[in-house]
């Protein structure tokens, strides 16, 4: 009974001393607070386990944390993501404001475990799941935390955005079906989303809101200052959290912010159209020379705003001003060609001879991408190739239209020796592209003049098209 008592007396003072605890932990938040020495306010509305450790640990939650901190480090030198993730999970209870664990615990989910699975649907959710951590908790507790931002766009530049997985075309296709379920897929209609009148509506931009944490009137800003943007594209969201990062968290060291912007530009451009949806439901795309302007304009803006590395800036505008006049020259755009060599010449006036050309430039850039494997560039190259291979047949211009077309299977051969014939990096096949532009050049939307397209038709001995049947007379009335 004398044991049982004492055992009592024990726990009672256990719990006494707890309750004195915190109320003494709460007397030193305050001093801390008045003396300055908080360096993050309370948490508010924060999950029963986390407000439970903040109270009952106090300051001792700093100290298991650089135990488990150190702990994760471990298991990620050793390869062990799963068990790391869920020890990074730990700390971020214990401190849900130490920016790099939920940094380094969503890079885990997106990069590291996803390519452990096969299946692009497996991989598509850890990528996702490294995306919500990020988006709906590591910024619930760090809103003002600009790495987050940039670690969140940076995930949809490059992870959804490049060509570096070999799921690399499922996210993209995935993306654009979830902002297709809420934006539509046409331009976003504002009014609309500010002002939803009908449930189907107020269902849409509920779903925006909660599940993909983007607001309306953020996306009308983003357009205002970079747009129009294709939505379904990720870049499109990579600008809107790096605009978002800009304005909301603090102001140290923007660039990096900034850099996920015009970078996201210069691939608007030269990627920057959904062309269509193939029969592997996987999207094809194409450039979108339409934003060129904007992005120019984007640059110029960014480069204003930008005072403690202007530098970076330059050099980024210098390459986007280089790529474009070599993109339109391939696209038999001459004229524009010169108008953008014209503005390189006045801004960067070191970057090019002076006396260059259009033409003399961009055949200069054609020689060094027979050595280049960059995927949206040997892309874009082969598909102006083809489409100058037609222009000249076209034209009677036999000889090099042949040229052309050699020069195209070169390209296209070095590519493949290249990249080794990988899947994440395959570009269409020559022949297949071969026959989409044909078609596309061809076709009713095409702006080739009827008298060329049927010089076109004869040199590659298709048939002419059929020709519509009229419609019937409509009957006369009362028969």
């Amino acid at each position: 009974m004398h044991g049982r008592s004492y055992k009592l007396g024990l726990m009672g003072l256990a719990a006494l001393l707890l309750v004195g605890g915190a109320f003494q932990q709460r007397q030193l938040n305050r001093q801390r607070t008045e003396l300055g020495l908080t360096r993050s306010a309370p948490l508010e509305n924060a999950p029963p386990v986390l407000a439970f450790t903040t109270v009952a640990l106090g300051g001792f939650r700093g100290l298991i944390a650089n135990a488990l901190w150190i702990r994760a480090n471990d298991l990620q030198m050793e390869d062990r993501f799963f068990e790391q993730v869920q020890l990074s999970d730990w700390i971020t209870k214990l401190q849900p404001t130490f920016a790099q664990v939920w940094i380094v615990q969503a890079w885990n989910m997106a990069y590291n475990i996803s390519v452990k699975f096969r299946d692009p649907g497996d991989r598509w959710r850890w990528v996702m799941s490294g995306i919500e951590l990020l988006r709906d908790q590591g910024l619930r507790y760090n809103p003002k935390e600009p790495l987050i931002y940039r670690e969140l766009g940076w995930f949809f530049q490059h992870k959804i955005g490049q060509a570096m997985d070999d799921a690399h075309l499922y996210y993209k296709a995935a993306w654009a079906t979830n902002m297709t379920g809420v934006l539509g897929a046409g331009r976003p209609n504002y009014e609309e989303l500010l002002n939803p009148r009908t449930e189907e509506a107020r269902l849409r931009v509920q779903r925006l809101r909660e599940v993909y944490k983007m607001e309306p009137a953020m996306m009308q800003k983003v357009e205002a200052l970079y747009g129009p943007l294709e939505w379904r594209l990720p870049e499109a969201s990579a600008i809107y959290w790096a605009v978002t990062g800009l304005e909301k968290a603090n102001r140290h060291d923007p660039l990096a912010l900034r850099r996920v912007i015009y970078q996201c530009l210069h691939t608007c451009v030269l990627r920057g159209r959904i062309i269509r949806v193939r029969e592997d439901g996987n999207l094809s795309f194409g450039p979108d020379l339409s934003k060129i302007s904007l992005a120019h304009e984007g640059y110029e803006k960014l480069l204003a705003e930008e005072t403690e590395k202007p530098d970076a800036v330059r050099k980024a505008h210098r390459n986007f001003l280089k790529e474009v006049i070599y993109l339109l020259y391939t696209r038999n755009r001459l004229a524009e060609s010169e108008q953008w060599l014209k503005v390189l010449k006045e801004k960067y006036p070191d970057s090019v001879p002076p006396n260059q050309t259009a033409e003399q430039f961009a055949l200069g850039r054609l020689d060094e991408s027979l050595g280049d494997a960059n995927y949206n560039r040997t892309r874009t190259l082969l598909e102006n190739l083809l489409l100058q291979h037609f222009e000249n047949l076209a034209v009677d211009d036999d000889d090099h239209a042949a040229g052309v077309l050699l020069l195209a299977r070169k390209v296209s051969d070095n590519y493949v020796r290249k990249t080794g014939g990988r899947e994440a990096v395959k570009l269409e096949a020559l022949p297949e592209m071969f026959t989409r532009v044909r078609d596309e050049m061809l076709g009713a939307k095409s702006n080739l003049p009827e008298i060329y397209k049927a010089r076109l038709r004869a040199k590659l001995n298709l048939p002419e098209p059929p020709k519509a049947i009229p419609a019937p007379p409509p009957a006369p009335a009362g028969k």
